[in-house]
């Protein structure tokens, strides 16, 4: 769930083992039990914070099953686990931004965990505000080429509300604003197209490049420690060649 819709990045997203992808459906249905919560109840027309949520469970194929009984679960309270976002940033090596999302039960925790990794990767925790002003938040939906047309996947995306389109390796790339994300996705869906990857993303307004090799990798190790994180659920940043 990090970086930015790359095609390297976008095949990294599609080879995650079971395992990943099982962690992945738990922060998932974290984000669900919360959209309902604080997103103002469990009918998706009237919260749109839960209907994108539900976008994204279900282009990370979560069965419609899993989804129907968090969202029940939720609504009646029986989550004992009253989590909060909290969003950090800071910069890595090379003056990379990043963008950390999570959803926690205790803060302190979870400020004490990243921190320790901003520090122990060289990079610094900063305050609220230092780098989201470099991103702006945009619904990413990964289409995987196959056989399909480029001009008609393209078209039906503009006409459905997409502000952007591209070609990228082995996969098209459609763009929207936030606001349009649940309901481009919802048409493509019945559509019949199938997404490696959906969800409403953090995307910054320039990148940078790391040139140097072990800059490189000790970026991509701090990535991935903080992706293992339980209380982590996003992670973005401004690194052009990094996943």
């Amino acid at each position: 769930m990090s970086g930015h819709s790359k095609w390297n990045n976008i095949k990294r997203k599609k080879e995650k083992t079971d395992a990943q992808r099982a962690k992945i459906f738990t922060k998932i249905g974290r984000e669900l039990a919360v959209a309902v919560r604080d997103g103002g109840g469990s009918d998706p027309l009237v919260n749109s914070r839960l209907k994108d949520c539900i976008a994204k469970a279900k282009a990370n194929n979560v069965p419609n099953e899993n989804i129907e009984r968090i969202i029940k679960k939720a609504a009646g309270d029986g989550d004992s686990n009253k989590y909060e976002a909290i969003t950090y940033e800071g910069y890595g090596l090379g003056g990379v931004a990043f963008i950390v999302e999570t959803l926690t039960d205790n803060r302190n925790r979870t400020a004490g965990n990243l921190r320790h990794y901003f520090d122990k990767y060289g990079g610094n925790l900063g305050t609220s505000g230092c780098v989201s002003f470099m991103f702006s938040p945009k619904g990413v939906l990964v289409i995987d080429k196959n056989d399909l047309d480029e001009d008609t996947v393209m078209e039906k995306s503009l006409d459905y509300g997409a502000s952007d389109f591209s070609s990228e390796g082995e996969y098209f790339v459609v763009t929207t604003e936030k606001e349009d994300y649940s309901t481009v996705f919802g048409a493509l869906s019945k559509d019949g197209y199938t997404f490696v990857s959906a969800d409403v993303e953090m995307v910054p307004e320039n990148y940078i490049e790391i040139k140097d090799e072990e800059q490189l990798s000790k970026l991509q190790t701090f990535i991935n420690i903080m992706e293992e994180d339980d209380d982590v659920q996003n992670v973005w940043h401004n690194c052009e060649n990094l996943d």
